[in-house]
């Protein structure tokens, strides 16, 4: 399946920690601006799986791996540059929000386990004083709760003496999903006196806007075999096929609610289209991104590979969970090229060669 990823190269230019880090598209992100990862937060076992075989520790590395963020002491995570952090979304999705409306359950800061997890983020920069931050999450963050949640987040952090940056971001840019993502940017002003001069503008995406011909396996002769995801010939694996079953289902379900003037069904794409956004509930159906693969066939589900391709991971990423857990892993991570432009963007605003020294408390 090809050897784990190796990015990094020479003395790094910052250092950075990677919270709520999933399986690395943050810290993959980072390390081509420049970056060295000295810490990791990730408390699930089988995201950690898949980061971890694929930024193993160097021999002497000092990286340090911890699993619940809630259950680390400042103390215990190293002195670095940039906060990176992709503090979790169901709280604020649209999807997660209209579920737990739907089970009575709060969301939002009212979530009593995931909500919470943004004044994790707020106590680790008020003790360790980054000289910047970056954090991600859904779109609907900026909305929720009439604005109010947002509105917290953001006097939060100016309270701690940051500036506040932020930005929706489409990544259909360069990649072939409509996915909408809010970046928030901080630098410290009692670093950056008269301000750090980031600014969103600045930030430089190819801005290819491909479409799923360039994640679509080939089914030419000329893809890369790789088992269980291909066949020997390097074209899908049959049980990516919709079953006729799930297929009469799928094609009910959007009956149903097209004549009650929903908008509810699954997405067929071909290879010139742009795909809905991949979420972390595609291993249930697949309903949201289907393949047409022309008359007469069943349309079938992306392929891990495929979905790593749709998140801009390389090829060379090695996926070592189940189909299930991979589907999860890429639909809840970030869209790599996107990160690493506004990482950049940060790179260039940190003091040229600069590498963080021990912080008060």
């Amino acid at each position: 399946m090809g050897d784990a990823v190796k990015l990094k190269s020479g003395e790094p230019d910052f250092r950075f920690i990677d919270l709520f880090a999933g399986i690395g598209g943050c810290r993959m992100a980072f390390e081509r601006a420049g970056g060295e990862c000295v810490f990791t937060s990730e408390w699930d076992d089988y995201a950690r799986k898949t980061y971890e075989t694929n930024f193993p520790a160097d021999e002497g590395s000092e990286h340090i791996f911890r699993g619940d963020i809630t259950q680390v002491h400042v103390d215990e995570i190293p002195p670095h540059d940039v906060l990176v952090a992709g503090f979790p979304c169901q709280p604020f999705s649209i999807a997660g929000v209209s579920k737990k409306n739907a089970l009575g359950r709060p969301h939002g800061f009212q979530d009593p386990t995931q909500g919470t997890l943004f004044f994790d983020v707020a106590r680790i920069i008020e003790h360790k004083r980054p000289r910047a931050f970056l954090l991600e999450n859904v779109r609907n963050l900026v909305s929720h709760d009439k604005g109010n949640t947002f509105r917290v987040i953001k006097q939060r952090l100016e309270g701690l003496g940051y500036e506040f940056h932020h930005e929706v971001i489409n990544a259909a840019a360069v990649v072939p999903q409509g996915r909408r993502r809010i970046f928030m940017v901080g630098f410290d002003r009692s670093v950056y006196p008269d301000g750090s001069g980031f600014d969103f503008n600045k930030v430089e995406l190819p801005a290819v806007h491909p479409t799923m011909d360039a994640v679509l396996y080939k089914e030419d002769g000329t893809e890369k075999v790789e088992p269980p995801y291909t066949d020997e010939h390097g074209a899908p694996a049959e049980k990516y096929t919709l079953t006729p079953r799930l297929w009469e289902y799928l094609q009910n379900y959007k009956k149903k609610h097209n004549a009650a003037g929903n908008g509810f069904g699954f997405g067929l794409v071909t290879r010139n289209d742009v795909a809905r956004t991949l979420s972390a509930r595609y291993y249930k159906d697949g309903s949201e991104i289907l393949v047409d693969q022309g008359p007469g066939r069943r349309p079938r589900r992306l392929t891990p590979r495929e979905c790593a391709r749709l998140m801009g991971f390389p090829d060379s990423y090695v996926i070592p969970v189940s189909d299930t857990r991979a589907y999860k892993q890429f639909g809840n991570s970030v869209v790599v090229p996107v990160v690493e432009a506004v990482a950049k963007q940060i790179a260039a605003h940190l003091d040229e060669g600069a590498l963080a020294v021990p912080a008060a408390g």
